[in-house]
């Protein structure tokens, strides 16, 4: 090329740079076509891990971590005595401290399980079997003390409603590779439901075909799922053959319309007829393992059918799974605001041989290395209460203080990130905020929360918002 007919330096770098772009822009052109057209369909992950499932175990109400797993013996010399200040603290926590109050050491016996020593309540002894295979994350901070948001934070990423859960993300990111049953499935405590019910699964901006699908207790498992009385499997066939028939041919003159993702999930639905009967039927499960869940136990066969239901769901192929155990705010939530030596007990006995029996089952059938099981609340308790009188004390919110273990799928079990300090009231260095938690599960399923991006309002949403730092102590 001459010296007369060179492009300038900046003309040059405009040009290239447009190229570029265009070619990033097709790219992205594909892809969003390409899960327009089946949005449902196995994507590869962003890097190599081996979870290729998760199982989120959801505490509702706000599980105490003084009582469970972060073992603050110190608080039994402050007992019924005011703490020392604790520093760092802003909210409605440093306004209780702030108050007159007294220490609550927990009244259960504490005592050290596995190779790794690890401190868990004696009223886990099932679960305390695994206790090398868990690793714990002490300190977690979510942004509200208050149940609705908190409990959208965790599992979302923002306290506010409209926001896309994880199993939504999950199912964004990663597809199904069952075409015959949803991505991802709830189940939901018997007994009701959870602070904001549906909203705890949702799609958000997301499109429809990623947000949870509710799997009923009883009944046909999706409601309004079964055929209509004297409606054969052959003439429905014909009746979905023919709406796909006029959908597509109203479709072939309108590019882009988002009529395809209703196709499909028309489609998954005739599917999901055939085949959800079948993985909810749990008369194929032998004794044996129904034992090993407590379904022979009233306290135990509730959650227990949970925890099987979520294995048999992983096994069939579904790529995200929550559990939620407790019902709003009452008498069978977490929020043990009074009495926890009687309410406790009550809750830690209905989960820890359902949880325990997961693990096992996961691991003798080749399964816990590609599933990734987490244990979360909204929010951790506090050890103090500012109630001077009352003879059966509990504990308050406690925004600073969340514990969240996980297990299987590429975790290292035994590892610890975060530290609670001598009383369990906030982390005693950086509080780890919930994205971190959310970008390490990301991670363990090869997703990266800084790719995992949607286009919605004029932004580029995560799971993470503005990123999080995965907590590498925590894989393997």
């Amino acid at each position: 090329m001459s010296i007369e007919t060179a492009l300038p330096r900046r003309e040059f770098l405009r040009r290239s740079c447009n190229g570029i772009g265009g070619l990033a822009l097709a790219t992205m052109l594909a892809e969003d076509a390409a899960r327009a057209a089946d949005p449902l369909a196995p994507k590869p992950p962003h890097f190599a891990r081996k979870a290729k499932h998760c199982i989120f175990l959801f505490m509702a109400g706000g599980a105490s971590q003084l009582d469970t797993f972060d073992y603050k013996p110190l608080l039994a010399k402050y007992a019924g005595q005011r703490l020392p200040k604790t520093p760092g603290l802003t909210g409605e926590i440093e306004g209780f401290l702030s108050h007159p109050h007294r220490a609550i050491p927990s009244p259960f016996e504490f005592r050290r399980a596995g190779q790794s020593g690890r401190w868990m309540t004696a009223l886990l002894p099932k679960l305390a079997d695994h206790a090398d295979r868990l690793a714990f994350v002490h300190g977690i901070k979510v942004d509200n003390n208050n149940h609705g948001p908190a409990t959208m934070h965790v599992n979302t990423g923002s306290q506010f409603q409209g926001h896309a859960s994880i199993g939504s993300w999950i199912a964004y990111g990663l597809g199904s590779p069952n075409r015959s049953l949803p991505a991802y499935v709830v189940l939901q405590d018997p007994r009701g439901a959870p602070v904001n019910g549906a909203a705890v699964w949702s799609a958000g901006y997301l499109p429809a075909a990623y947000q949870g699908t509710l799997f009923r207790s009883k009944g046909a498992p999706v409601l309004d799922l079964e055929r209509p009385l004297g409606v054969s499997r052959e003439r429905q066939r014909q009746e979905f053959d023919l709406l796909q028939a006029i959908n597509r041919e109203h479709l072939a003159t309108r590019a882009g319309d988002e009529l395809e993702a209703r196709i499909a999930a028309y489609e998954l639905a005739f599917r999901v007829q055939a085949e959800a009967p079948g993985v909810v039927d749990l008369s194929r499960e032998t004794a044996a393992t129904g034992k090993l869940y407590g379904l022979d136990n009233p306290v135990t066969a509730s959650f227990g059918r949970q925890c099987l239901l979520a294995r048999r769901m992983v096994e069939s192929g579904v790529r995200h799974v929550l559990c939620i155990h407790g019902v709003e705010i009452g008498r069978y939530s977490w929020d043990d605001h009074g009495n926890i030596a009687e309410r406790i007990p009550a809750h830690l006995a209905e989960v820890d041989t359902p949880v325990a029996g997961l693990l096992t089952d996961l691991q003798s059938r080749g399964l816990l290395d590609e599933t990734l099981v987490v244990w979360a609340s909204e929010m951790g308790r506090t050890p103090f209460i500012n109630d001077l009188e009352s003879a059966k004390p509990g504990r308050d919110h406690n925004q600073w203080g969340l514990t969240v273990w996980m297990a299987g799928g590429g975790v290292q079990g035994g590892a610890t990130a975060g530290d609670t300090g001598e009383f369990g009231i906030k982390s005693a260095g950086e509080p780890i905020p919930i994205r971190d938690v959310h970008a390490t599960i990301l991670d363990l399923l090869g997703l990266s929360d800084q790719r995992l991006t949607y286009l919605h309002a004029g932004r580029y949403r995560r799971l993470t918002d503005i990123g999080g730092q995965v907590l590498r102590q925590m894989i393997a």
